[in-house]
């Protein structure tokens, strides 16, 4: 996934969840936020930015925060960018989900019980549904989700876990938006219920992976992939493979 173009800042201030304020070519502007979660650990005075100009002219603000250089490490926080690279990934063939490889069709934003999901995959092992989760939480190379409660991540789990015991397949993709992590885990201290729910779906055979990516200040690709834990302990079974 490419942006249009991109440009250097420098973080001030984020007043709300929407906006930041930041420091481009020295004079201070208002840029939207492409991520709702917190990123406090990100979004830090006078951190390196990189910015999106907006499509239209006329938006109010001219700007989007789409990656930020923490530590040396670029980590891209656009919360729309991984459904993107899913979707591009699977057309060109480089993602495969265990067990669901080789889809004869994709289809995104796919109604299944009370939710709306990802994706939904189609081939010779039937029809598989599938939800994606952006991961910029990170700490001494441990990935974790997510950075803030959420209750919508909960119900799609529990979709999947439906759609597993209706027969159908199920996937849950987490596109951490950075390189060189060792590997996933919950966020228990943020949300116990999320942990709760990725270990149910672990039990119920639900295909759980994770995959890095390459950042660039202007580009986002998906690389390798690393393990999860549901239980927070290396070495333990992940619930990768669907049964």
């Amino acid at each position: 996934m490419e942006y249009r173009s991109i440009e250097r800042a420098v973080f001030s201030s984020r007043p709300n969840r929407f906006i930041a304020y930041c420091q481009i070519n020295g004079k201070e502007e208002v840029v939207h936020v492409k991520n709702t979660g917190r990123c406090r650990e990100l979004l830090i005075p006078g951190t390196e930015v990189w910015l999106e100009p907006a499509a239209d002219p006329n938006r109010k603000t001219k700007w989007s925060l789409v990656a930020v250089n923490k530590g040396g490490r670029l980590i891209n926080i656009d919360s729309q960018a991984p459904n993107q690279i899913a979707w591009e990934a699977f057309q060109s063939g480089k993602l495969q989900i265990p067990g669901y490889e080789y889809p004869l069709e994709v289809r995104r934003e796919v109604k299944f019980g009370g939710s709306r999901l990802d994706f939904c995959l189609e081939g010779g092992f039937g029809m598989a549904y599938g939800e994606v989760k952006g991961v910029t939480l990170e700490e001494n190379g441990i990935c974790s989700f997510p950075d803030a409660p959420t209750e919508r991540g909960v119900r799609h789990i529990e979709e999947l876990i439906a759609a597993k015991k209706a027969g159908y397949g199920a996937f849950l993709l987490f596109i951490v938006q950075m390189e060189g992590m060792k590997f996933l885990i919950p966020n228990e201290k943020t949300h116990p219920a999320f942990g709760e729910a990725l270990r149910e779906a672990a039990k119920a055979g639900v295909a759980i992976i994770a995959r890095t990516c390459s950042v660039e200040p202007g580009s986002i690709w998906l690389d390798g992939e690393i393990p999860v834990y549901p239980d927070g302990t290396p070495g333990k079974t992940s619930g990768n493979l669907p049964g």
